[in-house]
Protein backbone atom coordinates (compact mmCIF):
# COMPACT_ATOMS: atom_id res chain seq x y z
CA UNK A 1 0.00 0.00 0.00
CA UNK A 2 3.07 1.99 0.38
CA UNK A 3 5.49 3.69 -2.07
CA UNK A 4 9.02 4.09 -1.19
CA UNK A 5 8.27 3.79 2.44
CA UNK A 6 5.69 6.34 1.91
CA UNK A 7 2.67 6.14 3.99
CA UNK A 8 -0.78 7.55 3.00
CA UNK A 9 -1.65 9.52 5.69
CA UNK A 10 -4.74 11.86 5.43
CA UNK A 11 -5.97 15.01 7.06
CA UNK A 12 -10.08 14.41 7.02
CA UNK A 13 -12.43 17.38 7.86
CA UNK A 14 -12.55 21.05 7.59
CA UNK A 15 -10.80 23.41 5.01
CA UNK A 16 -11.59 27.35 5.73
CA UNK A 17 -9.97 30.72 5.78
CA UNK A 18 -9.42 32.39 9.15
CA UNK A 19 -10.42 35.86 8.53
CA UNK A 20 -8.39 38.40 10.64
CA UNK A 21 -8.21 42.38 10.47
CA UNK A 22 -4.42 41.72 8.72
CA UNK A 23 -6.24 39.68 6.04
CA UNK A 24 -7.27 36.17 5.06
CA UNK A 25 -4.88 33.02 5.65
CA UNK A 26 -5.81 29.72 4.47
CA UNK A 27 -6.11 26.97 7.83
CA UNK A 28 -8.13 24.04 9.30
CA UNK A 29 -6.95 21.66 10.93
CA UNK A 30 -6.88 18.50 8.62
CA UNK A 31 -4.76 20.87 5.94
CA UNK A 32 -2.60 21.76 8.93
CA UNK A 33 -1.74 18.03 9.56
CA UNK A 34 -1.62 17.09 5.76
CA UNK A 35 0.99 19.13 5.33
CA UNK A 36 3.17 18.78 8.10
CA UNK A 37 3.16 14.61 7.58
CA UNK A 38 4.42 15.68 3.45
CA UNK A 39 6.71 17.86 4.89
CA UNK A 40 8.28 14.63 7.03
CA UNK A 41 8.28 12.38 4.08
CA UNK A 42 5.16 11.01 3.90
CA UNK A 43 1.91 11.14 1.41
CA UNK A 44 -0.38 13.91 3.59
CA UNK A 45 -3.72 13.53 1.60
CA UNK A 46 -6.31 15.97 2.63
CA UNK A 47 -10.13 14.69 2.22
CA UNK A 48 -12.48 18.11 2.37
CA UNK A 49 -14.49 20.13 0.75
CA UNK A 50 -14.56 23.65 -0.43
CA UNK A 51 -16.89 26.04 -2.67
CA UNK A 52 -16.68 26.33 -6.47
CA UNK A 53 -15.75 29.85 -5.64
CA UNK A 54 -13.24 32.47 -6.00
CA UNK A 55 -11.90 31.29 -1.91
CA UNK A 56 -12.30 27.95 -2.82
CA UNK A 57 -9.81 28.17 -5.88
CA UNK A 58 -7.29 30.09 -4.33
CA UNK A 59 -7.69 27.69 -1.45
CA UNK A 60 -6.51 24.61 -3.62
CA UNK A 61 -4.38 26.84 -5.64
CA UNK A 62 -2.25 27.02 -2.56
CA UNK A 63 -2.46 23.53 -1.26
CA UNK A 64 -1.37 22.81 -4.82
CA UNK A 65 1.63 25.17 -4.59
CA UNK A 66 2.79 23.29 -1.34
CA UNK A 67 3.00 20.25 -2.99
CA UNK A 68 -0.29 18.53 -1.19
CA UNK A 69 -2.33 15.90 -2.90
CA UNK A 70 -5.52 18.09 -3.25
CA UNK A 71 -7.29 15.27 -5.46
CA UNK A 72 -9.65 14.30 -2.79
CA UNK A 73 -11.02 17.71 -2.16
CA UNK A 74 -14.52 18.02 -3.15
CA UNK A 75 -16.23 20.99 -5.31
CA UNK A 76 -19.51 22.34 -3.92
CA UNK A 77 -21.63 24.95 -6.26
CA UNK A 78 -24.22 24.89 -3.60
CA UNK A 79 -22.44 26.23 -0.36
CA UNK A 80 -19.54 28.43 -0.04
CA UNK A 81 -16.13 28.13 1.29
CA UNK A 82 -15.87 27.97 4.76
CA UNK A 83 -14.70 31.04 6.84
CA UNK A 84 -13.59 31.74 10.35
CA UNK A 85 -13.99 35.43 11.16
CA UNK A 86 -11.44 36.58 13.81
CA UNK A 87 -11.66 39.18 16.00
CA UNK A 88 -8.85 40.94 18.25
CA UNK A 89 -9.70 42.80 21.80
CA UNK A 90 -7.84 45.33 23.10
CA UNK A 91 -5.21 43.05 24.19
CA UNK A 92 -4.82 41.48 21.14
CA UNK A 93 -6.90 38.32 22.51
CA UNK A 94 -9.08 36.59 19.57
CA UNK A 95 -12.57 35.47 19.31
CA UNK A 96 -13.57 33.03 16.74
CA UNK A 97 -17.32 33.20 14.72
CA UNK A 98 -16.67 30.28 12.66
CA UNK A 99 -19.25 30.43 9.62
CA UNK A 100 -21.80 27.64 9.29
CA UNK A 101 -23.73 25.83 6.52
CA UNK A 102 -20.62 25.95 4.11
CA UNK A 103 -18.80 23.34 1.76
CA UNK A 104 -17.55 21.26 4.27
CA UNK A 105 -20.55 20.53 6.27
CA UNK A 106 -21.48 18.50 3.49
CA UNK A 107 -19.14 15.82 2.52
CA UNK A 108 -19.83 12.96 0.41
CA UNK A 109 -18.94 9.80 -0.02
CA UNK A 110 -17.87 9.63 -4.07
CA UNK A 111 -16.16 6.75 -4.98
CA UNK A 112 -12.56 8.32 -4.71
CA UNK A 113 -13.18 8.78 -0.97
CA UNK A 114 -13.96 4.94 -1.02
CA UNK A 115 -10.86 4.62 -3.00
CA UNK A 116 -8.51 6.16 -0.43
CA UNK A 117 -10.43 4.91 2.69
CA UNK A 118 -9.06 1.46 1.33
CA UNK A 119 -5.51 2.73 0.86
CA UNK A 120 -4.91 4.73 3.87
CA UNK A 121 -2.40 3.80 6.30
CA UNK A 122 -3.86 6.31 8.60
CA UNK A 123 -6.57 9.02 8.92
CA UNK A 124 -6.72 12.08 11.58
CA UNK A 125 -10.04 13.87 12.26
CA UNK A 126 -11.82 16.08 15.16
CA UNK A 127 -14.96 17.11 16.29
CA UNK A 128 -15.70 20.11 14.31
CA UNK A 129 -16.58 18.71 10.87
CA UNK A 130 -18.93 16.56 12.20
CA UNK A 131 -21.13 19.73 13.29
CA UNK A 132 -23.15 18.63 10.60
CA UNK A 133 -25.65 15.55 10.42
CA UNK A 134 -24.29 14.98 6.50
CA UNK A 135 -20.62 15.58 7.38
CA UNK A 136 -20.58 13.32 10.79
CA UNK A 137 -22.30 10.62 8.53
CA UNK A 138 -19.63 10.52 5.75
CA UNK A 139 -17.05 10.88 8.36
CA UNK A 140 -17.96 8.10 10.23
CA UNK A 141 -18.52 5.67 6.36
CA UNK A 142 -15.24 6.61 5.65
CA UNK A 143 -13.85 5.19 8.83
CA UNK A 144 -15.91 2.36 8.47
CA UNK A 145 -14.15 1.93 5.39
CA UNK A 146 -10.64 1.84 6.28
CA UNK A 147 -8.84 -1.55 6.52
CA UNK A 148 -8.32 -3.46 9.95
CA UNK A 149 -4.84 -2.09 10.54
CA UNK A 150 -4.91 1.64 9.13
CA UNK A 151 -4.22 3.87 12.41
CA UNK A 152 -7.51 6.64 12.92
CA UNK A 153 -6.54 9.49 15.20
CA UNK A 154 -9.43 11.54 16.77
CA UNK A 155 -7.51 14.79 16.83
CA UNK A 156 -10.26 16.70 19.47
CA UNK A 157 -9.97 20.18 18.32
CA UNK A 158 -12.87 20.99 20.54
CA UNK A 159 -14.75 24.27 19.35
CA UNK A 160 -18.03 25.18 21.09
CA UNK A 161 -20.61 24.88 20.49
CA UNK A 162 -20.08 21.93 17.85
CA UNK A 163 -19.42 18.89 19.60
CA UNK A 164 -21.61 16.77 22.30
CA UNK A 165 -20.89 13.76 24.69
CA UNK A 166 -22.51 11.88 21.50
CA UNK A 167 -20.26 13.12 19.10
CA UNK A 168 -17.26 12.55 21.19
CA UNK A 169 -18.24 8.90 21.96
CA UNK A 170 -18.91 7.68 19.06
CA UNK A 171 -15.67 9.46 17.70
CA UNK A 172 -13.28 7.93 20.25
CA UNK A 173 -15.35 4.44 19.36
CA UNK A 174 -13.67 4.45 15.75
CA UNK A 175 -10.32 5.45 16.91
CA UNK A 176 -7.22 3.82 18.12
CA UNK A 177 -5.85 6.69 19.41
CA UNK A 178 -6.67 10.09 21.24
CA UNK A 179 -5.06 13.21 20.87
CA UNK A 180 -6.11 15.94 23.21
CA UNK A 181 -5.27 19.27 24.89
CA UNK A 182 -4.96 19.01 28.54
CA UNK A 183 -8.26 21.52 28.56
CA UNK A 184 -9.89 19.08 26.36
CA UNK A 185 -9.28 15.84 28.46
CA UNK A 186 -10.73 18.01 31.43
CA UNK A 187 -13.84 18.68 29.57
CA UNK A 188 -14.18 15.46 27.96
CA UNK A 189 -14.06 12.81 31.28
CA UNK A 190 -16.09 15.20 32.56
CA UNK A 191 -18.63 15.13 29.45
CA UNK A 192 -18.48 11.26 29.31
CA UNK A 193 -18.06 10.69 33.11
CA UNK A 194 -14.74 8.69 32.69
CA UNK A 195 -12.66 11.40 35.00
CA UNK A 196 -10.06 10.28 37.71
CA UNK A 197 -7.82 11.50 40.62
CA UNK A 198 -5.01 12.91 38.29
CA UNK A 199 -4.48 13.71 34.49
CA UNK A 200 -2.85 10.18 34.03
CA UNK A 201 -5.59 8.20 35.92
CA UNK A 202 -8.05 10.34 33.44
CA UNK A 203 -6.47 9.64 30.36
CA UNK A 204 -5.68 5.98 31.26
CA UNK A 205 -10.03 5.57 31.95
CA UNK A 206 -10.42 7.56 28.61
CA UNK A 207 -8.20 4.82 27.22
CA UNK A 208 -9.69 1.46 29.05
CA UNK A 209 -13.17 2.99 28.39
CA UNK A 210 -13.04 3.13 24.30
CA UNK A 211 -10.83 0.19 24.34
CA UNK A 212 -7.14 2.91 22.60
CA UNK A 213 -3.99 1.99 21.69
CA UNK A 214 -2.98 5.39 22.77
CA UNK A 215 -4.36 8.73 24.97
CA UNK A 216 -1.78 11.82 24.19
CA UNK A 217 -2.85 14.84 25.83
CA UNK A 218 -0.85 18.12 25.05
CA UNK A 219 0.23 20.71 27.67
CA UNK A 220 1.49 23.64 25.72
CA UNK A 221 4.66 24.64 26.62
CA UNK A 222 4.92 22.27 29.02
CA UNK A 223 5.28 19.40 27.01
CA UNK A 224 2.92 16.25 26.58
CA UNK A 225 1.60 12.99 28.38
CA UNK A 226 1.31 9.62 26.10
CA UNK A 227 -0.64 6.66 27.65
CA UNK A 228 -0.68 3.00 26.40
CA UNK A 229 -2.31 -0.08 28.65
CA UNK A 230 1.16 -0.83 29.85
CA UNK A 231 2.95 2.40 30.01
CA UNK A 232 2.91 6.03 29.81
CA UNK A 233 5.84 8.61 28.94
CA UNK A 234 6.32 12.80 29.64
CA UNK A 235 7.95 14.81 28.03
CA UNK A 236 9.08 18.62 29.45
CA UNK A 237 8.61 21.03 26.30
CA UNK A 238 10.87 22.69 24.66
CA UNK A 239 11.31 26.72 25.70
CA UNK A 240 11.49 28.89 22.49
CA UNK A 241 10.51 31.77 21.51
CA UNK A 242 7.06 32.00 20.18
CA UNK A 243 6.11 33.76 17.31
CA UNK A 244 2.38 32.16 16.86
CA UNK A 245 0.58 29.27 18.22
CA UNK A 246 -1.19 28.38 15.31
CA UNK A 247 -0.54 25.07 13.94
CA UNK A 248 1.37 23.38 16.73
CA UNK A 249 -0.98 21.12 17.63
CA UNK A 250 -1.44 20.02 14.22
CA UNK A 251 2.35 19.44 13.87
CA UNK A 252 2.76 17.27 17.13
CA UNK A 253 0.20 15.03 15.64
CA UNK A 254 1.82 14.74 12.38
CA UNK A 255 4.92 13.91 14.23
CA UNK A 256 3.22 11.49 16.35
CA UNK A 257 1.58 9.81 12.93
CA UNK A 258 4.97 9.94 11.64
CA UNK A 259 6.59 8.21 14.46
CA UNK A 260 3.93 5.57 15.81
CA UNK A 261 3.57 4.31 12.23
CA UNK A 262 7.50 3.20 12.24
CA UNK A 263 7.16 1.64 15.59
CA UNK A 264 8.72 3.97 17.83
CA UNK A 265 9.13 4.25 21.22
CA UNK A 266 6.69 6.57 23.48
CA UNK A 267 9.97 8.32 24.58
CA UNK A 268 11.10 8.79 20.45
CA UNK A 269 7.20 10.05 19.54
CA UNK A 270 7.00 12.70 22.38
CA UNK A 271 10.92 14.10 21.58
CA UNK A 272 9.67 14.43 17.89
CA UNK A 273 6.16 15.61 18.66
CA UNK A 274 7.43 18.37 21.07
CA UNK A 275 10.25 19.64 18.71
CA UNK A 276 7.87 19.64 15.98
CA UNK A 277 5.58 21.89 17.52
CA UNK A 278 8.27 23.84 18.48
CA UNK A 279 9.60 24.40 15.62
CA UNK A 280 6.20 25.08 14.24
CA UNK A 281 5.71 28.27 17.17
CA UNK A 282 8.91 29.90 16.13
CA UNK A 283 6.90 30.60 12.85
CA UNK A 284 4.31 33.25 11.68
CA UNK A 285 1.59 30.71 10.05
CA UNK A 286 0.81 27.16 10.72
CA UNK A 287 2.77 26.03 7.42
CA UNK A 288 6.68 27.04 7.65
CA UNK A 289 8.61 25.75 5.15
CA UNK A 290 11.90 23.56 6.85
CA UNK A 291 14.78 22.41 5.24
CA UNK A 292 16.58 18.88 5.54
CA UNK A 293 18.66 20.22 8.60
CA UNK A 294 15.73 20.82 10.82
CA UNK A 295 13.69 17.84 9.88
CA UNK A 296 16.17 15.73 10.68
CA UNK A 297 15.26 15.91 14.26
CA UNK A 298 11.87 14.33 13.06
CA UNK A 299 12.10 11.90 10.70
CA UNK A 300 12.91 8.26 10.63
CA UNK A 301 15.47 6.61 8.36
CA UNK A 302 13.31 4.08 5.62
CA UNK A 303 15.89 1.22 7.66
CA UNK A 304 13.62 2.11 10.58
CA UNK A 305 16.09 3.74 12.72
CA UNK A 306 16.03 7.04 14.21
CA UNK A 307 17.82 10.01 12.98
Amino acid sequence: MRTEGKYNVVGLGELLWDVLPSGEQLGGAPANFAYMTALLGDCGIIASRVGDDALGHEALRRLEQTGLDISHVQLNSAHPTGTVRVELDEKGGPTYRITEDVAWDYFEFVPDWQELAERADAVCFGSLAQRSRESRETIRTFLSATRDETVIVFDANLRRPFYSPEVLSESLSLSNIAKLNDEELGTIVELLDVGGASEEDSARRLLQSYDLQMVCVTRGERGSLLVTDSTSAEHPGFKVDVADTVGAGDAFSAALVHHYLRGASLERINDAANRLAAMVVTQVGATPAAGQSVLEQFVVRPSGGSL
